[in-house]
């Protein structure tokens, strides 16, 4: 497994080829804490969400969804959920690496466990989640802490890759952070998170 770079796309499919859905197909527990900033109608980006359990959930609170991922076995499975579910998601393949960062085009835009990367390409994929929200508009971010490796319950096994939350403080400084936690949590989303966790949330706001 890379430690400092984005996985490539046949790892993902590798994985995600396994029978079920590996993070299972409730959304993360962090968008149901934080529904209050889910607005009905919000175009929305959802980044890396894979077999699509976090954008299939916030279509069905009737926000204007694009999710993307590297991986086509994903998202194919993403799709099947979406029609299960009876919801609309523009869903598009793209590795993070080459996603076009359209400029002011998102109200929301969500990234969950997207801890596949060191700091230097996460350094470029938040700046990309800057630019892409309109002024005004909300991030919400959403991963395990460097403390995340005592457990081994999920994420990658590379402190690099992991957050801390002066890392987050530094990194949206230029936004208005409307929530900054650290916390622990016995996690159940499927085999890929399970048990005892440490985590962290933000939602931050773009000046408007």
């Amino acid at each position: 497994m890379p430690d400092n770079d984005a996985q490539p796309e046949n790892f993902w499919n590798e994985r995600f080829s396994q029978p079920g859905y590996l993070f299972g197909v409730e959304p993360a527990q962090f968008l149901r804490d934080h529904e209050a900033y889910l607005a009905p109608g919000a175009r929305t980006l959802v980044i890396a969400d894979g077999e699509g359990r976090n954008s299939t959930h916030l279509a069905e609170l009737g926000l204007d969804v694009v999710a993307m991922d590297s991986s086509h076995v994903g998202l194919e499975k993403a799709r099947g959920l979406a029609r299960e579910k009876g919801v609309t998601v523009d869903f598009r393949q793209a590795d993070i690496a080459d996603w076009d960062w359209e400029e002011a085009a998102y109200d929301l835009v969500v990234a969950i466990f997207i801890q596949f990367m060191g700091a230097a390409r996460r350094a470029e994929v938040f700046e990309g989640m800057k630019r892409t929200l309109r002024p005004g508009g909300t991030l919400m971010l959403h991963g395990y802490t460097v403390e995340q490796l005592e457990y081994g319950t999920g994420g990658p096994p590379v402190a690099e890759n992991l957050y801390t939350l002066r890392m987050l403080e530094d990194a949206f400084a230029d936004m208005e952070i409307l929530h900054l936690r650290a916390y622990e949590r016995d996690v159940d989303e499927g085999a890929g998170h399970s048990g005892r966790s440490a985590l962290v949330d933000l939602i931050a706001r773009k000046p408007a």
